[in-house]
């Protein structure tokens, strides 16, 4: 086996490579996409969703691996596989939690997998908080971070009234318009993004949902709980929130800050327990 070596994302790269994300969250990830091109990245988040993806997974990764790394690597391999990109001016980005946790190793699993494929050239960009790798093309910049957790904000408050709404509605695609229309909406002002929008823009949007006609009937609540990419990820569960609203369920899904919220703590633990990290618990 060559030698796995890392290829930089430079800042000539901003200009010229598509990055290419594996989906997560499907409402999260408008905002994450158009947030980065903003910034003036070119981003592509894939939609790719079939069998194939799988048996590409499978092709690189080894099945004792976990589910979610054969996803987002076989998600990824399917992509540069499909002659849709240029392959030498493309990159790909993932994340890397910086703990033992397989999220940290998914990385070298795909470098791996880029070699073997002949991509030994694409770029892979490491997304962490725990400068575990950098690159001079890609910077996590305090504006930037503001803009992801307001996006991010948002995310969960159209997951979490969407989840509510359609099991209800008496016009079916009601709910699905209502929050196609209010990510356009609240994109178009990331550009000018206040604190004092945030609260205005929560405000209206529970409103909005909450004007919709709806059936009065009782339904059961369902929750999905579980690894993080599993529980958020369509092509992970298998689309779980859809179908349970087909079988007359109400999905329940906890939101992604309340996963940040768990780190910020975590912080804190470290340092009380363990004396680690004092400025991250500070800062948490």
């Amino acid at each position: 086996m060559p030698e796995i070596k890392r290829i930089e994302f430079t800042k000539e790269m901003k200009h010229t490579h598509t990055i290419l994300v594996p989906m997560m969250l499907p409402i999260h990830f408008c905002f994450l996409e158009h947030i980065l091109v903003q910034e003036g990245y070119r981003i592509e988040v894939l939609h790719n969703d079939d069998q194939r993806i799988i048996e590409e997974g499978l092709r690189h990764v080894h099945n004792d691996t976990c589910y979610p790394a054969l996803l987002v690597i076989g998600q990824m391999m399917e992509a540069l596989k499909s002659g849709r990109y240029d392959i030498d001016h493309v990159a790909l980005a993932i994340t890397q939690t910086g703990g033992g946790c397989r999220a940290s190793n998914y990385i070298h699993l795909l470098r791996k997998a880029l070699i073997q494929a002949g991509f030994s050239q694409v770029p892979v960009i490491s997304v962490n908080f725990s400068h575990l790798e950098k690159n001079s093309g890609f910077h996590l910049t305090p504006k930037l971070l503001v803009k992801l957790a307001a996006g991010f904000l948002y995310g969960d408050v159209l997951m979490w009234l969407g989840n509510q709404l359609k099991p209800y509605e008496i016009e079916q695609g009601t709910c699905d318009r209502l929050t196609k229309a209010w990510i356009q909406t609240l994109c178009d002002q990331m550009d000018s993004l206040r604190f004092t929008h945030i609260r205005k823009n929560v405000t209206q949007i529970v409103q909005a949902y909450g004007a919709v006609p709806r059936s009065s009937q009782t339904k059961i609540k369902v929750g999905i709980v579980g690894e993080i990419y599993m529980k958020y990820a369509p092509l992970g569960n298998r689309r779980l929130e859809e179908f349970l609203i087909k079988e007359g369920c109400e999905p329940v899904v906890s939101g992604v800050l309340d996963f940040a919220l768990y780190c910020l703590e975590n912080a804190k633990i470290d340092y009380e327990y363990y004396d680690r990290n004092k400025k991250a618990a500070k800062l948490a």
